[in-house]
């Protein structure tokens, strides 16, 4: 059976497909309800066993605050497993779904909470699995890793997926495409917070007696804003400042919050320089920079690139041939790419809206999106055993 023959079959089982969808959105899962988040897991860990039966090994790494990283491992037709990386945790808060539940309209979309980010590329990725098993043709074992602090910055579950990723042939990440297109670049992700300490005084009574830390803070941002390099793919966004207590009062205390996106690694190294060297010009004025880069670049590697081609190959037998799109935000991909080790993002959901009321999915591409996915690992599977190079 060919991969348009795939995309085929699973349109004949539609609309149950799309009630995996429905059940998922409507388990509600904001990153920082920990409540919420542990009864989708449990869902998610049956709704496993109900496609594709019992797992080979079931690893729920637990975590007191941050949803659960499930790692579900199902055997295959070659041994190396494949990674398929997603999250089911997202930036809606509880009650959400009450007033925006999941449905499909007549303009051949889907909507709800969630819905392309990502949990449809949750279901693209079981149902890839069980489309080879009923079509009978070659699968490679497949490890499903998915987390619920991905919107977080994925503190808990990074360290996971960069063990998972090097006994892996290759790892797919089903985060929402790009269009019919995937996702072969991200920048990384910078997340920072500068606070400025200053003297308080009367600005009236004493205008020399205090050092405003308001000042001071807006001296370093304009410094830092000159940082960015968009012909290098820097960017640099200050997204909110805090600051003073009154009108009349110099500021003792100041604080913003910095968003930093680099598309090289080198960029990485000259933006820590530039924060470690930040300095008022007040000495009464101290600087403290916290953060982290919650995501390194990813970059399309050669490893990667071959990846790439071979899933363009069976795109272009599904419905066209891939653009290898890069994107400014990170993902789990990033890590997998940072190692060095073969990765493809973006082929979860044909969509738009992510993080928006108007976030939905195009129902007529999710069954060349499982073609897409199942074509990969059949590919992947002959590969391994010698029928591909």
């Amino acid at each position: 059976m060919s991969a348009k023959a795939l995309s085929t079959w699973c349109r004949g089982r539609l609309d149950e497909l799309l009630g995996d969808v429905s059940m998922l959105v409507h388990h509600e899962t904001p990153s920082t309800g920990k409540a919420l988040l542990d009864d989708a897991a449990d869902s998610i860990l049956a709704w496993l066993r109900e496609r594709l039966g019992e797992p080979t090994e079931v690893v729920r790494h637990e975590h007191a605050e941050h949803g659960d990283l499930l790692e579900v491992t199902y055997a295959g037709t070659t041994a190396a497993p494949v990674l398929l990386v997603g999250h089911y945790d997202t930036v809606w808060p509880a009650g959400t779904v009450d007033r925006w539940p999941f449905a499909v309209r007549e303009d051949g979309t889907a909507t709800g909470p969630g819905v392309y980010d990502m949990k449809t590329g949750l279901v693209t990725g079981v149902w890839a699995v069980l489309a080879l098993r009923e079509a009978g043709l070659p699968c490679p074992a497949v490890r499903f890793m998915f987390n619920g602090d991905e919107e977080l910055g994925s503190p808990m579950s990074r360290p996971h997926i960069e063990r998972a990723a090097p006994d892996c042939r290759a790892t797919l990440v089903l985060e929402p495409g790009v269009g019919w297109d995937v996702k072969a670049e991200r920048k990384g992700v910078g997340i920072f917070t500068i606070t400025t300490r200053g003297v308080e005084a009367h600005s009236g009574n004493d205008p020399t007696g205090g050092a405003s830390a308001i000042h001071a803070l807006a001296d370093i941002i304009h410094r830092i804003y000159r940082e960015a390099d968009l012909d290098r793919g820097t960017s640099i966004n200050v997204g909110t400042i805090s600051g003073g207590t009154a009108r009349n009062v110099i500021a003792g205390e100041a604080t913003c919050l910095i968003d930093v996106r680099v598309a090289e690694q080198s960029e990485v190294e000259r933006i820590d320089a530039v924060f470690a060297d930040l300095a008022a010009a007040d000495p009464r004025v101290q600087v403290q920079v916290e953060g982290r880069w919650s995501r390194p670049p990813m970059r399309l590697t050669p490893v990667s690139r071959e990846l790439f081609e071979l899933a363009d190959e069976v795109a272009a037998s599904v419905r066209a041939p891939l653009e290898p799109i890069s994107v400014g935000g990170g993902s789990d991909a990033n890590f997998v790419s940072a190692l060095g080790f073969p990765v493809l993002d973006g082929l979860g959901a044909s969509g738009e809206g992510a993080h928006a009321l108007h976030e939905h999915v195009i129902v007529d591409r999710i069954p060349d999106r499982v073609a897409l996915v199942a074509g990969i690992l059949t590919e992947l599977a002959e590969g391994q055993s010698g029928g591909r190079a």
